[in-house]
């Protein structure tokens, strides 16, 4: 992993702010548009992308305790298993493994931390992720964490849901109740904009 992008998150980090949500994933994360979807969905909440080009589970616990433990997250939104999808088979073992020491590496260096552990998407049907995301499943299960389901694609309108968000944050609604968005609108929001 690059050491330059180590050194980068760890100098926002100087900058942040403890107790928001962390986007901690792979290539597909690393550009994720943050503040064009907290613009377009009125998300007032603190979202950091702290994601890593070709993370592996097997590199996650590291880079989690490099590069994300300091921020001291209330929610983290765990999006690995891209990387491992070519080769996958045989490895399961080694895969559940390495993003079991993720878990309790998130766990022990941020008690009372929610883990959210969302699915790879799986529009093409290939049976390695599928694989994946059954084993993420029952490791959310298993590690009491929860699990975000976003391998097909469903009818979901962002363009709706930003026109409601902008709606009721004209209103005063959104700021003035200080109501969190659900884990499975903020999933969809930052996982799924592209429809």
């Amino acid at each position: 992993m690059s050491e330059e992008r180590i050194a980068k998150y760890n100098l926002l980090n100087q900058l942040a702010e403890a107790w928001g949500t962390v986007i901690f994933g792979g290539s597909s994360d690393v550009e994720i548009p943050l503040g064009e979807l907290k613009q377009a969905f009125a998300l007032n909440e603190r979202i950091y992308n702290r994601s890593f080009p070709e993370l592996s589970a097997a590199d996650a616990a590291r880079l989690y305790g490099d590069c994300v433990a300091e921020l001291c997250p209330d929610t983290v939104l765990v999006h690995v298993g891209e990387a491992d999808v070519i080769g996958f088979a045989g490895k399961e073992t080694a895969f559940g493994t390495s993003f079991r020491r993720m878990i309790d590496t998130i766990k022990d260096k941020n008690k009372g931390c929610r883990i959210v552990i969302v699915s790879l998407k799986n529009y093409e049907n290939d049976s390695a992720v599928t694989r994946i995301n059954e084993l993420l499943k029952e490791l959310a299960a298993a590690e009491n964490c929860e699990f975000q389901d976003i391998a097909e694609k469903r009818t979901w309108n962002p363009m709706e849901s930003s026109k409601t968000a902008s709606f009721l944050h004209d209103l005063g609604f959104d700021s003035a109740l200080h109501i969190p968005r659900s884990i499975y609108d903020l999933v969809r929001i930052l996982f799924c904009y592209e429809g």
